[in-house]
């Protein structure tokens, strides 16, 4: 390799790394996913009639994010998705995929919806498949080490929800009531108000039943 090859090759190098270290990691998620996500939230807004003006006004979520999240630019976090289920009326896991007339009785673990937040490290997984016609939805959700996660209010009031800890520690704190959870402790609650989900020095990883 003759030193001008090797020069522009170094030069290319470097402006390839100097990228990757400004361009924030998505988590290693397909784009397709991604996409998938801001057609929907799209169409859900456009089913009902609303402009980004008016949805972000609704939900407090700003129009110009809203906009970068339904051209595929930017993931929403999970605080976000919070905020968008409230304005909408909707669980959560309708947000993230369509809501299914038929489904199977058997969901392979490895077929089960999986979303993620990088920023807040968080996971949730929809165990149960989407469905108007199901009265109970399951889902799992980990979330790493020293975060938190608020929201204001729920997307649907007074739902009922049952949470049971499964391995760590989680303080959750529920229209102004905190409870400290160990792994294996259960808490049933409607929730009406804000909620708050915080870890400590663990990763919590808990399963929520929505009635």
């Amino acid at each position: 390799m003759n030193d001008g090859i090797a020069a522009r090759y170094a030069g290319s190098y470097l402006r390839l790394s100097l990228i990757r270290a400004y361009v924030p990691d998505m988590g290693n998620k397909p784009v397709s996913h991604d996409h998938a996500l801001a057609s929907h939230l799209r169409t859900l807004r456009e089913d009902r009639g609303l402009t980004l003006q008016e949805l972000a006004a609704r939900s407090g979520v700003s129009r110009a994010t809203m906009s970068r999240i339904e051209n595929g630019e930017v993931s929403p976090t999970a605080e976000t998705l919070g905020r968008l289920a409230t304005a909408f009326a909707l669980p959560v896991s309708q947000l993230l995929a369509p809501m299914e007339q038929r489904f199977p009785a058997l969901v392979r673990h490895a077929d089960q919806s999986v979303w993620r937040d990088p920023e807040k490290g968080f996971s949730r997984r929809v165990v149960s498949p989407p469905s108007g016609q199901l009265e109970l939805e399951i889902i799992e959700c980990t979330i790493e080490p020293h975060q938190s996660i608020s929201y204001d209010q729920p997307a649907i009031p007074n739902h009922e929800h049952h949470l049971v800890l499964v391995a760590g520690a989680l303080s959750l704190t529920v229209d102004g009531v905190r409870h400290e959870l160990r792994a294996g402790d259960c808490v049933r609650y409607r929730l009406c108000g804000p909620s708050c989900f915080e870890t400590g020095r663990h990763t919590a990883r808990y399963i929520i039943a929505l009635a």
